[in-house]
């Protein structure tokens, strides 16, 4: 299927120079001169080679249509993930590459869907939010107020992220998988 590559996102699958790339990251820079473009940092499927690539907004890239299947999480077995399919109950192994920067956030038993295509793990997808510990946070500054300025913290999966003054080390916090950001304290 095609499509402009100004609608490339992360996660999908396309198809350029006779490879199949699954899209890490994508970024739309305008210059001070010319047109926008946009610029895709993507993985072979085959040899797993990452590499970058341009396109101007207006050009037209072929999309591979995948197909999404929810596994488990088990246990993480050298440089794989074991999943486990939850209705046939089988066991399957993915890089754990795939998972890129949200590797830290995958926790034990967690569900996660898989996009497949023809078969072959392309990308996995967590859960929007995950709720984690504050192990270590840094101390109010005197006279900063609740609205002024978030302060560092780490979680419990060794992730910087960025609270709010109240937010003390041993609490537990609801954080965004895709960017480690502060949701709201847990509840319970």
């Amino acid at each position: 299927m095609k499509q402009q590559a100004n609608l490339i996102r992360a996660g999908q699958v396309i198809e350029h120079d006779g490879r199949r790339w699954t899209v890490l990251k994508q970024q739309i820079i305008t210059p001070g001169k010319g047109g926008a473009f946009i610029q895709v940092e993507m993985r072979d499927l085959k040899g797993g080679n990452k590499t970058n690539e341009r396109w101007r907004t207006a050009d037209t890239v072929e999309r591979l249509m995948t197909e999404e299947k929810e596994y488990t999480y088990s246990y993480t077995d050298g440089d794989n993930l074991v999943l486990m399919d939850g209705e046939s109950f089988e066991q399957v192994m993915i890089p754990t590459e795939i998972l890129g920067d949200m590797a830290p956030f995958l926790q034990d038993n967690m569900k996660v869907t898989v996009d497949l295509v023809e078969g072959d793990p392309v990308a996995i997808h967590l859960p929007v939010t995950v709720t984690l510990e504050i192990i270590e946070a840094d101390p109010v500054t005197k006279g900063q107020t609740a609205s002024s300025s978030y302060k560092p913290a780490r979680l419990s999966n060794g992730v910087k992220t960025l609270v709010p003054p109240f937010i003390e080390a041993g609490e537990r916090i609801v954080v965004r998988t895709e960017d480690a950001s502060y949701v709201e304290r847990a509840k319970g």
